[in-house]
């Protein structure tokens, strides 16, 4: 898929995505969704289906927060308030502990909130503000948005693909 290069294409490019997910998620058995038998997201380590989704509502919901700060002229932590970009590691750590409370329902209920709440978001918002001037260092607030979203989605849904086939 195209790097999308205007609203209309990253709310497309986000719901294509998310649906091919959620289809392949919806594969997943309740009974094996904490098993730790997933490629994780370092070299050499595993994580489960319900930490994947972690992460994915994890980056959603930070973006939302982002999106949230900004709209009200606030600044923004990026990465995230007490990490930084070469810390990715450590914030997925922390989403998994964030969501771990919550079953396999919950989680893919919860993301699918964050998904919604994001495209109301990116819909509220112009193509100009979206694309028409860097946000963060030289990306765009659109491409930051995709960077977070419809590409770890389209990632996820093929580490789940080769996961549900093995």
């Amino acid at each position: 898929m195209a790097v999308p290069a205007s609203k209309t294409e990253l709310l497309a490019a986000i719901g294509t995505t998310f649906d091919k997910l959620t289809a392949d998620l919806g594969q997943v058995p309740e009974s094996r969704a904490r098993e730790s038998s997933l490629e994780g997201h370092a070299a050499g380590t595993v994580m489960s289906p319900a930490d994947l989704v972690a992460y994915l509502l994890g980056w959603n919901e930070l973006v939302l927060k982002w999106l949230d700060r900004d709209g009200r002229g606030e600044p923004v932590d990026f990465p995230e308030t007490g990490f930084k970009w070469n810390q990715l590691g450590l914030l997925a750590q922390k989403f998994y502990r964030d969501y771990q409370s919550l079953d396999w329902r919950e989680l893919l209920d919860r993301l699918t909130a964050a998904k919604e709440r994001l495209v109301e978001t990116i819909s509220s918002r112009s193509n100009d503000e979206l694309y028409g001037k860097p946000w963060y260092d030289k990306w765009t607030k659109g491409r930051m948005i995709q960077f977070n979203t419809s590409s770890p989605y389209a990632n996820a849904q093929g580490r789940i693909r080769k996961w549900l086939k093995a």
